[in-house]
C-alpha cells in the first residue's frame, strides 16, 4: 500500500482561451490527507513538491501545463508533449509574455508563478548580404537545446538597415553551413570571422507570429535580470549540468553583478547570456584573488577560453557590485 499520494492534477491541456495565473506548486499529502512533513522514517525518501507551470504557444494556443523538468532540453520536450509538436520546432520561450521581448526571455531560471510561452519556427528566408564593415551589429544568444538566434540587432549597424532580418530570428547556417548544434559563441566567432568586403549568405527562420505581432520589429534589448524571473517569490533554477533547485530570488548585489557581467560577454564575445553570466558570478563572488577566479572559470567553462583581458573584467565587474558600484 503506498505511504503517501500527490493531489491529483488537471488535465495536461485545458480548453479554455483564457491566460489562468500559473500554479507555484503542488505539495504532497500523506494518505491521510495531511501534508507530508520531512521527519519520519528516514528509510523513506522524502516527497519533493511537484512543480506544475502554465504555458501557451506564442502564437496562440490552449493552455496546457508541464512538470517534472529539470533542464531546458527536458522542459521543451515536455512543451512539445502538450502541444503534440517536435520539440525541435521550439526557437525559444518568453515568461509572462507571447510577444518576442528579448527581456522576458527565459534563461537558467524560471520564477514559480512564471506563464511560460513557446515561440515555434515560422517562416524561413535566406538573406545574402554584403559585409561592407567590420562589425554586423548582431548580438547572439542561444536557446540552450541546440539553436542560436538573433537577441539584439544595434540601431545604425549594417543588420539594422536590412529590414529583413529580426529579432527572434533563428540563424541555420552561414554559407551553407549549417550551425545546428552549436553555442552562441560559436556562431558569434563564425559571423565575426567573415572577411570584410565580400558576400555571405544567412539562412533564418522567424518565430512564427499571431496577427497583432505581424509587422513587428524590435531591435532587442539587454537582458533585465529582475523582469526574467517573474513575480514568483522563489526561482527554479535550470543547470546545464546537475539537476534543476528551488532558490531564492537573486540579491541586489548579483542581479547588478550579472548584469555587469552580461554587458562584459556582449562587449567581448557578442552573445547574451544571462544564465552563463550568473554561473560566472557564483565562481566569482566567493573567490579571494583574480587567480582564484581564473581557475574556477577555467574548471567550470573552459571551453569558452575566456581572455584573460575578459576573465580580469569580470573578476572586477563582480567586485564593483560587491561594492554597490
Amino acid at each position: 500500500m503506498p505511504l503517501g499520494r500527490w493531489k491529483k492534477a488537471a488535465p495536461l491541456v485545458d480548453n479554455d482561451e483564457g491566460w489562468p495565473e500559473p500554479e507555484a506548486a503542488r505539495v504532497p499529502e500523506e494518505a491521510d490527507g495531511e501534508p507530508a512533513s520531512g521527519s519520519g522514517d528516514p528509510s523513506r525518501p522524502p516527497l519533493r513538491p511537484r512543480l506544475v507551470f502554465h504555458t501557451q504557444l506564442a502564437h496562440g494556443s490552449a493552455t496546457g501545463r508541464v512538470e517534472g523538468f529539470t533542464n531546458v532540453r527536458e522542459l521543451y520536450t515536455k512543451l512539445g508533449e502538450a502541444f503534440g509538436i517536435e520539440p525541435a520546432e521550439i526557437i525559444f520561450c518568453t515568461l509572462n509574455t507571447h510577444k518576442v521581448d528579448m527581456d522576458k526571455l527565459l534563461g537558467g531560471q524560471i520564477g514559480l508563478e512564471d506563464f511560460i510561452y513557446a515561440h515555434i519556427k515560422g517562416q524561413k528566408k535566406e538573406v545574402e548580404i554584403y559585409k561592407s564593415e567590420d562589425a554586423l551589429g548582431l548580438t547572439i544568444t542561444d536557446n540552450g537545446a541546440g539553436y542560436a538566434f538573433i537577441k539584439r540587432i544595434k540601431e545604425g549597424s549594417l543588420i539594422d538597415r536590412m529590414q529583413v532580418i529580426k529579432v527572434g530570428d533563428l540563424i541555420e547556417s552561414i554559407n551553407g553551413q549549417s550551425v545546428i548544434g552549436y553555442r552562441h559563441f560559436e556562431v558569434a566567432k563564425l559571423l565575426k570571422g567573415l572577411v570584410k568586403g565580400q558576400l555571405f549568405t544567412l539562412r533564418l527562420v522567424e518565430p512564427l507570429k499571431a496577427f497583432d505581432m505581424i509587422g513587428q520589429r524590435s531591435r532587442g534589448g539587454k537582458s533585465a535580470t529582475g523582469g526574467q524571473l517573474g513575480t514568483g517569490k522563489g526561482t527554479l533554477r535550470l543547470r546545464a549540468k546537475g539537476t534543476a533547485t528551488v532558490e531564492e530570488e537573486p540579491s541586489a548585489f548579483e542581479e547588478k553583478a550579472i548584469e555587469k557581467v552580461d554587458d562584459l560577454l556582449e562587449s567581448y564575445m557578442g552573445i547574451r547570456d544571462t544564465e552563463l553570466a550568473a554561473t560566472m558570478v557564483d565562481l566569482g563572488k566567493n573567490k579571494k584573488n583574480p587567480d582564484e577566479f581564473a581557475q574556477a572559470l577555467d574548471e567550470e567553462l573552459g571551453d569558452f577560453a575566456f581572455p584573460d583581458e575578459f576573465v580580469f573584467d569580470v573578476w572586477g565587474a563582480i567586485g564593483d557590485a560587491k561594492a554597490g558600484r
